[in-house]
């Protein structure tokens, strides 16, 4: 990763909307999926979750509007969806029971998820033949990620939390063990802690990418993983995922309002040091915020995802420390660039043009 103010020659690449779900268990563990050999993007990664928005997912604003970059029913939709799709686990609600999930044997789970990834049957249509609605109203947003400006593949992914519920007696477990989609986008799920997953990325046996090592971090600090399992009660889960949400809404912005394009603070070694309180460039002078507190480590090895992952507090990285001015600052003189190439690219078009009427 570079730079964009290193001075890129062309336009940023249109950022695709997607959307992924921390998906919580029922004992407070984190869903990650290891993506295929083959795929185009985080090959062999491990991630959350989520993927492209659809058409049938709902409508979005164009390219341009920055209302595109903001949580919507589309967007909630699409999650739901790809979870499904990608886990196995169907987050519904009983259409005559809607405090409970939808119930489903593994049998109607699996034939549905088929049809529905081969375009059989629309997600929606699908969920509503067998009793549900798709519990989108259940997702906490939890930051917004636009893929730097140099990165020739773009998103801009809502991120979401979503917890299931706690161990009920009348509830199958079953429904909540994820599955790999046989291999057609990834090969592994798996429950783990957040501290069990950050833990592997560190030793280097998984790799995470940025927004998912910071993201756990974060999550890590409220949903511990007990020294005594058998002794873990629902009473001390709730008090756990309380304090999350808790955090999630504090800050300013809050967490659910964020938007960070990690941008090349420094470079210590073989890892650059990546600020986060960019938006990005679509949003620019929106007044959209990321974190300005925090910073992460990471190695970059093209193909091989990244590695040396760690998060820790930009003022112990850099004198500007987290001064809102600071970063104001930086975020005006990254507008500026962008301005003198836009003009640079204006010059040679016009140059251009007269030696082709020469």
């Amino acid at each position: 990763m570079t730079s964009s103010s290193s001075g890129p020659s062309n336009p940023p690449a249109v950022a695709s909307p997607s959307a992924s779900i921390l998906l919580i268990s029922p004992s407070n563990e984190i869903l990650l999926l290891r993506r295929v050999k083959k795929s185009s993007s985080f090959a062999l990664a491990h991630v959350f979750p989520g993927g492209h928005i659809d058409a049938e997912d709902g409508p979005l604003p164009p390219q341009g509007d920055v209302r595109l970059h903001e949580d919507s029913p589309s967007y909630r939709m699409g999650a739901v969806r790809e979870c499904f799709e990608e886990s196995g686990i169907l987050l519904a609600r009983s259409r005559e029971n809607p405090s409970t999930l939808l119930q489903l044997s593994e049998e109607e789970r699996d034939a549905g998820r088929q049809a529905i990834h081969s375009k059989k049957v629309a997600f929606q249509n699908w969920v509503r033949s067998q009793g549900g609605i798709p519990d989108v109203d259940s997702l906490y947003p939890f930051t917004r990620w636009l893929t730097p400006a140099n990165i020739p593949k773009r998103y801009s992914t809502q991120m979401y939390l979503y917890f299931l519920p706690l161990a009920q007696k009348d509830v199958p477990q079953t429904l909540h063990i994820p599955t790999s989609d046989g291999g057609i986008e990834h090969t592994e799920a798996e429950f783990l802690p957040a501290e069990e997953w950050l833990s592997r990325a560190q030793a280097d046996s998984i790799i995470l990418f940025p927004p998912q090592f910071f993201l756990l971090s974060l999550v890590a600090a409220f949903l511990k993983a007990p020294v005594d399992k058998e002794n873990l009660t629902t009473k001390t889960l709730q008090s756990q995922r309380d304090a999350l949400l808790e955090f999630v809404e504090s800050g300013n912005p809050p967490w659910g309002e964020k938007c960070i394009s990690p941008w090349p603070l420094k470079k210590e070694g073989k890892r650059l040091v990546m600020g986060l309180d960019d938006p990005g460039p679509e949003l620019e002078g929106t007044g959209r915020k990321g974190d300005s507190e925090r910073v992460i480590w990471a190695q970059f090895k093209g193909n091989e995802g990244s590695s040396g992952l760690q998060v820790g507090w930009r003022r112990e990285v850099t004198s500007e420390g987290v001064n809102e001015e600071g970063s104001q600052e930086y975020i005006e003189a990254r507008k500026k660039e962008r301005e003198n190439d836009e003009q640079d690219r204006a010059v040679e078009r016009a140059l251009r043009g007269n030696k082709e009427n020469l």
